[in-house]
């Protein structure tokens, strides 16, 4: 029955198929470590009814077995630049439509063949969406192990993955447990931008651009905004430099084929999408995650990390009439790191008119950016050889 299973799983698409006995979950120690910390950051969700995360048995009574499943998504190296206007860099998972769907249909075609096996089993399947650790379940189904990263890992693929679980009470024996390769290698800790990879296999979520472009709601922290460099949805990083990835195979796997411009999106026109131009824009991906407020808002960022001057009407325009406070906010921050007349002078009519506090600090602080880099480039221009 077993092989059964792995192989419908494998003939549905998915690049490995694991079991492993269900229990407290592997690392349940780690999670209740992590948000005593509050690494979680204001993924407030994460730490709702911990019991239902660290044992799938609480999720489903009289759950024996979890059979986790990876599927690949790696699409190949990023595009050829183009000369057009600045771009951004949207993560690799979200290069095509929303993969959540797509893995759910494959997991319930593969419970619905364990039913024809077994039908008096019962199941449940989650792509992101249940209490599951999913990571830590992978590990211990064989699947992969969890890098220094804490992403999935898996001897010989890689790590761009997609993970999902069918719980189920069927007893199945369950497969070893992987085993870690990472050795003494550490350069995804190196290569993480913003330092979010604070120890081996250690994660502060509030400094990850993953979860500061994506899950996190509110004002990006102005020390971390200039390491976002143009990447306004997720980061890739700490993949990119893995040696394991240097066997991944680009995947022809039509559900996650790329969609235009959704890998090095020209940013000026982002600028101005309202809600609905947004929705109409990403529907069906990923994206949407990030809502409009936020997307935009890290648009905002990476224009004023790029410094072209080609921004410079569109930033003060968002300022002047975006609806949210969020995307004024970083728009003045963006005008700041910017500098140079015309920005001031759209940061000083924003000043005398705007009402949102909030958005006022932001102008404050982006009026005295531009004003201390007009002293250093006058400091300079007083340097005698």
């Amino acid at each position: 029955m077993k092989e059964r299973i792995r192989g419908e799983g494998l003939s549905l698409g998915f690049g490995a198929i694991g079991f492993a006995e269900a229990g407290v979950a592997p690392y349940a120690d780690r999670l209740s470590a992590w948000l005593a910390a509050g690494r979680h950051g204001t993924m407030a969700w994460i730490a709702r009814d911990p019991a239902r995360r660290v044992d799938p048995r609480v999720v489903l009574s009289g759950a024996r077995t979890v059979i986790s499943a990876s599927v690949p998504y790696y699409r190949g190296d990023w595009p050829a630049p183009e000369a057009a206007g600045p771009r951004g860099h949207i993560a690799r998972y979200a290069w095509g439509r929303d993969y959540h769907k797509r893995i759910r249909s494959r997991l319930r075609r593969l419970a619905r063949a364990i039913a024809a096996i077994c039908p008096e089993a019962r199941w449940l399947a989650y792509v992101d969406t249940g209490p599951m650790l999913d990571r830590a379940w992978a590990e211990r189904a064989g699947v992969g192990w969890i890098g220094k990263n804490t992403n999935v890992i898996l001897q010989g693929k890689g790590s761009w993955f997609f993970l999902g679980e069918i719980l189920t009470d069927l007893a199945i024996d369950p497969d070893p447990p992987a085993r870690n390769h990472c050795g003494t290698c550490s350069r995804c800790i190196a290569a993480c931008p913003t330092g979010a990879i604070v120890g081996p296999y250690q994660l502060d979520a509030r400094r990850c651009i993953s979860y500061l472009t994506i899950e996190h709601r509110g004002a990006i922290p102005l020390e971390l905004r200039p390491l976002i460099g143009t990447r306004i949805f997720g980061c890739d990083d700490c993949q990119e430099v893995c040696p394991w990835n240097r066997f991944a195979v680009a995947t022809s796997d039509p559900d996650f084929a790329d969609r235009p411009e959704q890998q090095t999106p020209e940013l000026i026109p982002l600028l101005s999408l309202d809600e609905d131009a947004f929705r109409a824009r990403f529907q069906g991906t990923a994206i949407l995650r990030a809502k409009r407020s936020g997307f935009v808002r890290n648009v905002a960022v990476a224009l004023g990390n790029l410094g072209d001057r080609r921004s410079v009407a569109p930033l003060a325009k968002a300022l002047e009439s975006d609806p949210d406070p969020l995307v004024r906010g970083h728009a003045a921050w963006a005008l700041g790191r910017i500098g140079g007349d015309a920005p001031r002078s759209a940061l000083t009519k924003a000043a005398a008119r705007e009402s949102s506090q909030d958005v006022i600090t932001e102008i404050q602080a982006a009026l005295g950016a531009c004003a201390g880099a007009a002293s250093a480039s006058h400091m300079e221009g007083e340097v005698k050889p």
